[in-house]
């Protein structure tokens, strides 16, 4: 795959994203969570629309397209269903590409907006290359600098809810999330911002030590959210550069996380949705100070789910 040319995204990338996501999401709650560690906090970014954190980069990068333009998607899942809401919203054509083996979930949601869905592949990384090869204007999921500012706008949000200084933790699949929070916690400078991969997909923390994208093994894991390589050139690493911390959870891990929340909160949660959670309850990260947990998404199978807090 040749690397595409993406501009790295600034300051004003922030502003123009959050004009378009406030204007049509209300902020998702931030509730505490003291069981969990003093001061703690939870942002509940499965209280959106679409069950996850990625309406808001989808909406960005919708309103950033230039007037007729048709955009074409790859995803995991989520993406695809943000990508379907701001479609529906704003009249615009998209195509949504998914691997065949994503979360039945996810598409069959997916399948109902006013998309044009495509199946191709047995990993996001083939639907991505797919996606790419199509007509129309790219939006990545996580290289795309309205997309990665989109994300960032939970910041925004945290601005009025929270005083700092913060400890905000938060998934990592292709860094578009993380990326957005360091693009704007080094606006703030009072916040620190960690970030978790799967312990099985840890391609954003070897291109951030590597200053390059590299490729690494992905496994497999029942957080479909979270394993992939990144494209050729992708940003995410250089926005992200030493202004996070990387870590990463096993699936045992999430699995802990996902039972914690449904017992403490009664909320659900998928895999990815719960990275930052099981990091911090398996101690794969210090806490220290005010903590914002990012809880992510909810778009999770019946069975997956079940199975996945069945105690062992």
């Amino acid at each position: 795959m040749t690397a595409r040319p993406v501009r790295t995204p600034g300051p004003g990338d922030l502003d123009r994203a959050w004009q378009a996501v406030s204007a049509v999401l209300e902020p998702t709650p931030l509730i505490p969570s003291g069981g969990l560690a003093p001061d703690a906090l939870l942002k509940l970014e499965t209280f959106q629309p679409t069950g996850s954190f990625k309406a808001r980069g989808a909406l960005a990068a919708v309103a950033a397209l230039p007037e007729g333009v048709p955009a074409v998607t790859a995803s995991a899942g989520n993406h695809g269903l943000g990508m379907g809401y701001a479609a529906a919203r704003s009249g615009a054509e998209v195509t949504v590409v998914t691997s065949a083996r994503a979360s039945m979930a996810k598409i069959d949601k997916i399948g109902a907006y006013p998309v044009r869905l495509i199946l191709h592949g047995q990993t996001y990384d083939e639907a991505e290359a797919h996606a790419m090869t199509l007509p129309g204007h790219y939006v990545s999921p996580y290289n795309d600098p309205a997309v990665i500012a989109g994300q960032g706008t939970i910041g925004r949000e945290l601005d009025t809810q929270v005083d700092g200084p913060l400890t905000v933790i938060a998934p990592v699949g292709g860094g578009g999330l993380l990326a957005g929070l360091c693009l704007w916690a080094r606006e703030r400078g009072d916040v620190r911002v960690v970030g978790v991969e799967s312990a099985v997909s840890r391609g954003v923390s070897a291109s951030v030590a590597a200053g390059r994208v590299v490729e690494v093994e992905v496994g497999e894991t029942f957080a479909d959210g979270l394993p992939g390589n990144l494209e050729p050139g992708c940003v995410t690493p250089a926005v992200i550069g030493d202004t996070a911390e990387l870590t990463s959870v096993t699936d045992d891990q999430l699995r802990t996380a996902l039972r914690w929340l449904f017992h403490e909160h009664g909320l659900v949660a998928e895999g990815a949705g719960a990275a930052g959670l099981a990091a911090v309850l398996a101690g794969r990260t210090e806490v220290t100070g005010r903590t914002v947990v990012v809880v992510s998404g909810r778009n999770i199978t019946v069975p997956t789910y079940i199975d996945a807090i069945r105690e062992s």
